[in-house]
């Protein structure tokens, strides 16, 4: 384990939590989506997700990854981070996923390369997939991007989801950076100690050696958390100070978001 590992490694984690308060800095700023109810948001941008699973039509598509665009311009979420962070990843992985439908799709060749076919129906076939991942996660990530996250666990509270469900998504988000967090002081701590390169089976020894404490760490300190959490009468619903009121404006924002996706499903049919 070199010092070039631990240094990107240590990096990595610090990078890791950098983004999430950034996303949450986004959360709070004045914006479209930001200014509607987190029950309106999530009701809505999950609608929209359905609509993009059931369009068929890459021109509905096409329209619901406009509208995600003009609504992260309006939410004040920037388009470089959206790239960044969600387009190149996602088509990256997809990508790969809809590459072989290009070649084994039977239809209108459109050009051949040796011995294989490129047809219109697999290349079609094969930009409505990434073009359908890419325009629901960008929703996806919208909705994380403009609502802090214990907003979004008491709106799916409030739309009946099991008390069971919301203490496991807020265990994990919280278990998520904890580990991060341990991990990152523990790769720091290891980087002051270590003085030029290590062989390559003391890399591997040390290696398992910190995934050893890491893990020891993270069970003692959950079952810590569960003791503090009962001492505090936590029984699965999740708290935050301000209450959840509906306006005019959410109502309006609530039926235009039932409307687009339904219009869009009609459209991409």
């Amino acid at each position: 384990m070199s010092r070039g590992f631990l240094e990107s490694t240590t990096m990595a984690f610090a990078r890791a939590i950098t983004r999430a308060m950034l996303s949450e800095r986004t959360a709070r700023q004045r914006g479209l989506l930001q200014s509607l109810d987190p029950r309106v948001r999530v009701v809505g941008l999950f609608s929209l997700v359905l609509a993009v699973t059931l369009c068929r039509r890459i021109d509905a598509v096409a329209g619901l990854f406009a509208l995600a665009v003009v609504l992260a311009l309006l939410s004040q979420v920037g388009l470089a981070i959206l790239a960044k962070r969600v387009w190149w990843v996602v088509l990256a992985f997809t990508g790969i996923i809809a590459l072989p439908a290009i070649f084994i799709t039977p239809g209108d060749v459109v050009t051949r390369l040796g011995t294989v076919f490129i047809t219109a129906q697999g290349l079609r076939a094969a930009g409505l997939l990434v073009l359908r991942v890419e325009t629901a996660v960008t929703f996806t990530a919208l909705l994380v991007f403009c609502t802090p996250w214990s907003h979004v666990l008491k709106a799916l509270r409030a739309l009946r989801l099991p008390r069971e469900a919301i203490a496991m998504l807020a265990m994990t988000y919280r278990y998520v950076f904890l580990l991060v967090e341990t991990a990152a002081q523990m790769f720091e701590s290891r980087r002051s100690r270590t003085v030029g390169v290590l062989a390559p089976a003391e890399r591997r020894r040390m290696a398992a050696r910190t995934a050893g404490v890491l893990l020891s760490k993270t069970i003692e300190t959950s079952s810590e958390v569960y003791l503090a959490m009962q001492s505090r009468g936590f029984a699965g619903d999740i708290q935050v100070l301000c209450d959840f009121r509906m306006t005019m404006w959410d109502y309006a924002g609530l039926l235009l978001f039932l409307a687009v996706g339904s219009f869009a499903v009609w459209a991409g049919r």
